[in-house]
């Protein structure tokens, strides 16, 4: 079965070691390599929802569940991040900024689907914004490079795709509100 404290120390060693997400990401693709222990683990999804399940100033480990259908606007994490999909799947959205733009608008600059069982790191300037595709919840292990509720963050709008300040409580609204 999927051990959470073990999962935890693990990430922690592998952050020590090398302070990249290289060797956390082989933790999570170890992890999420058969869904099933964790889905036993830490319990089949059943709310959408940011579930800490660890954090510091240097990692912060989250139980992210998408809710059916459910986007998220674009915005940046500030800190490397890995994700790790243990059921179902999320559609990334990748964007850059538009060189020169005085309110800091974004373009679409490519897109990657991940499934149940894909670990992929997130680099610390990645924009992106995410989509559960699926007419039913997706889990995933989400793992950050430092403390992800208090970095200074951005998001943008999704109609102008304007920057602004990352809004904590209203991304954690939007969850709730995706149940």
């Amino acid at each position: 079965m999927f051990d959470l404290h073990q999962f935890t120390a693990d990430c922690r060693a592998a952050l020590a070691a090398d302070r990249s997400h290289k060797l956390v990401r082989e933790v999570v693709a170890r992890a999420v390599a058969d869904p099933g222990p964790v889905l036993e683990g830490l319990g089949e999804p059943k709310r959408a929802g940011l579930h800490k399940l660890y954090h510091s100033l240097e990692l912060t480990i989250l139980n992210v569940v998408w809710g059916p259908l459910m986007t998220v606007r674009p915005h940046n994490h500030q800190m490397w991040a890995v994700i790790g999909l243990y059921t179902g799947r999320e559609d990334n959205v990748f964007w850059r900024r538009i060189p020169g733009d005085p309110q800091g608008k974004v373009e679409a600059a490519g897109a990657r689907a991940l499934s149940t069982r894909d670990a992929e790191p997130l680099g610390r300037d990645i924009i992106h914004s995410v989509t559960n595709p699926l007419p039913r919840l997706t889990g995933a292990l989400h793992v950050y490079g430092g403390d992800f509720f208090a970095a200074e963050r951005s998001e943008w709008n999704p109609e102008f795709l304007l920057e602004g300040r990352f809004d904590v409580a209203r991304a954690v609204r939007e969850f709730e509100e995706a149940n």
